[in-house]
């Protein structure tokens, strides 16, 4: 679920008037490396207070400067040769600090053309500047110990160091952290999530984020609609403003499909990661250099949702070599087997939703409330029996029944057992698709005879009709839709009305033309039937 600290940030967002302000020596800066930084804020979208354009003509400055500061959600600090030995930029400095201390706010600091040792320790122009200023201020000796702080504790941030180093490249990397500070500040993750804490912190130690210089690759699998995608969106809202680079692509899958194969999903993370489009690359070739060139010193996070296959990964060209040290790629994908082909470094497999936080997201979609209303507990307790753990059929089932008395309850819940709900369904579905035509038998078969039955008498049945099933079956468990416990064949409810469904639609209405019959009620039918018209083909 959201934290605190997500929440309190939001909030702040909301009262926020400036995305970013910027506190400068404008006779120092503000004719070149400001003026670049302010019209790079303009090019991506980032509002930022300006004192030139911003105050009202007339107007008083200290107040509009000090309500400006308040209503910012980003600090810049360009320190430069004469930063100190200006009143108002101290006067700004002390004000962000006391901002930095109240709400946790971010201050990046840059060092223009100045040791960043002589702004912590107060050396050479800026001994000189407090020199004065302790001359001019003799009555109020405090307010001068103030700036030195304020000058010390922001100058030990971590931060930008311009000396003899080309501006154009430091003032992307600068729009960059804006952008993934924003980002994760504007989250709009839902927050009808609930069992997302152990997840993450289970993702996060995986990922090794403390690690300093190796790159790592970590997979993520798990059924349909088990959360997979949410899942890794709160680990990227909650991770990505450590890295200078980020990228999330939707659905690899998809973009394979409908757009330019490996170059849809290379253009996507060139314009992710460098904050610029690049429509003008039209081959493969090209977008895999520029990829490894502009990536190759940057600490990035890439994630890859929906990987169907892995030339998909091997084709888009990402690998870790290709990134900067303390880099992370995650990959998402329903096999897990292809994740080991790929050679991650770990894999996780997405769990089920225990009682206790289905019972809660079920809530939370039927009723608006934490807490079950005391007519419906029996029907609740069913509809989580039906369910699973499965959070996208407790979403869609909860949304469906928001609003409806006990009778609709009961009367959707026998319907369901009846026919199941399609979106959740066809979700399922995609997963079985893309079986072989071997795979779709077995795990038919093991629908509708096998379910809860030893593994080794399975695979000898199965290997009798020459189904091949030691492969097979380890294909269904990579693709999540059979698991082995205890040494028996276990399947997850809703696969197995999936699977009994697919029968019927692929053989005839019919039950005594079907090919798999599972219940004593078919049997019972089929044997009746036969008896009958073995009677009345007698003369």
């Amino acid at each position: 679920m959201a934290s605190s600290s997500r929440n309190s940030s939001i909030s702040a967002l909301r009262n926020s008037k400036y995305d970013v302000f910027v506190s400068f020596r404008g006779e120092d800066t503000r004719n070149n490396f400001t003026d670049f930084l302010f019209q790079a804020f303009q090019t991506q979208g980032i509002f930022a207070f300006r004192d030139d354009t911003n105050l009202p003509k007339g107007g008083s400055i200290a107040p509009e400067l000090l309500h400006a500061i308040q209503h910012s959600q980003i600090f810049v600090v360009v320190f430069s040769t004469n930063y100190a030995s200006s009143t108002w930029c101290l006067q700004e400095l002390d004000q962000i600090r006391e901002c930095l201390q109240l709400s946790g706010k971010h201050v990046l600091p840059v060092f223009y053309d100045v040791d960043p040792s002589d702004v912590r320790h107060q050396k050479g122009s800026y001994a000189e500047a407090f020199s004065k200023h302790g001359q001019r201020f003799q009555h109020d000796s405090q307010m001068v110990s103030r700036w030195r702080e304020a000058l010390t504790q922001v100058a030990n941030l971590s931060g930008w160091d311009l000396r003899h180093k080309p501006q154009s490249a430091a003032i992307k990397e600068i729009v960059q952290k804006i952008i993934n500070i924003l980002d994760c500040q504007s989250s709009c993750v839902s927050k009808d999530l609930v069992g997302m804490d152990s997840p993450i912190q289970e993702l996060q130690k995986l990922l090794l984020l403390d690690s300093v210089h190796d790159v790592r690759v970590i997979g993520i699998c798990g059924m349909g609609g088990i959360g997979k995608t949410t899942l890794a969106t709160v680990l990227y809202d909650r991770i990505s403003q450590l890295f200078g680079a980020c990228c999330f692509i939707d659905d690899v899958s998809k973009i394979y499909r409908l757009h330019d194969g490996p170059l849809g999903a290379q253009k996507q993370i060139l314009d992710q990661t460098l904050g610029q489009e690049h429509h003008q690359i039209c081959n493969h070739y090209n977008a895999t250099n520029l990829i490894r060139r502009r990536l190759c010193r940057q600490r990035a996070l890439i994630i890859l949702d929906n990987v169907g296959q892995v030339e998909q990964l091997e084709k888009i060209a990402v690998y870790r070599e290709c990134l900067g040290a303390r880099s992370r790629i995650i990959i998402i994908s329903r096999d897990k087997h292809i994740l080991k082909q790929y050679g991650v470094d770990a894999v996780y497999q997405v769990p089920l939703l225990n009682q206790t936080n289905s019972l809660q997201l079920l809530c939370r979609k039927a009723f608006k409330l934490d807490r079950i209303l005391s007519s419906y507990e029996r029907l609740v307790n069913d509809i989580l029996d039906y369910v699973n753990g499965l959070p996208l059929a407790i979403k869609v089932l909860g949304s469906f029944l928001y609003g409806r008395d006990v009778s609709e309850w009961s009367s959707a819940l026998a319907r369901l057992r009846e026919s199941p709900e399609k979106d959740v369904m066809d979700v399922l579905r995609l997963s079985f698709d893309d079986l072989r035509e071997t795979e779709k038998e077995i795990f038919l078969h093991i629908v509708c005879f096998f379910i809860k039955y030893p593994e080794k008498y399975v695979k000898n049945v199965l290997n009798c009709c020459e189904f091949h099933a030691d492969i097979g079956l380890r294909v269904l468990v990579d693709k999540s839709l059979v698991s082995i416990e205890d040494g028996r064949i276990l399947m997850h409810n809703l696969l197995e009305e999936l699977g009994r469904n697919i029968v019927a639609e692929y053989t005839s209405k019919e039950p005594r033309k079907w090919r798999r019959l599972w219940s004593d009620e078919q049997l019972y039918d089929v044997i009746l039937n036969n008896m009958v018209r073995k009677i009345m083909s007698k003369p």
